[in-house]
């Protein structure tokens, strides 16, 4: 049985299908348009890497979408950093680079 919400599955859906279908469009149209503009560069880029695990992430039935998400996106190491390597956060974690491998 699922946790207890103010709204039940039926009025949860009736309340942000819409905007969650919204999203997935543009999340489609979003990857379309680098498809066209560069069709290997999801590959080369480990942000865009860590999105398609996450949204494959989505698929999988039983585990808690929001952790798994959160997971594939963050740094797992414990160790700071000696120094910072840029100004703006990328928005995920190279887990492909050298560094990550060692």
């Amino acid at each position: 049985m699922g946790v207890s919400t103010p709204l039940g599955a039926k009025e949860l859906v009736d309340e942000y299908f819409i905007e969650n279908r919204t999203k997935l469009l543009e999340i489609g149209a979003f990857l379309d348009r680098l498809n066209r503009i560069d069709p290997g560069y999801t590959e080369r880029d480990f942000r865009m890497r860590c999105f398609h695990a996450a949204l494959s992430s989505l698929s999988a039935s039983g585990i808690q979408h929001v952790l798994e998400i959160q997971t594939v996106f963050s740094d797992p190491t414990d160790e700071p950093i000696a120094a910072l390597d840029r100004k703006s956060a990328m928005g995920a974690y190279d887990h492909w680079s050298q560094e990550a491998q060692s």
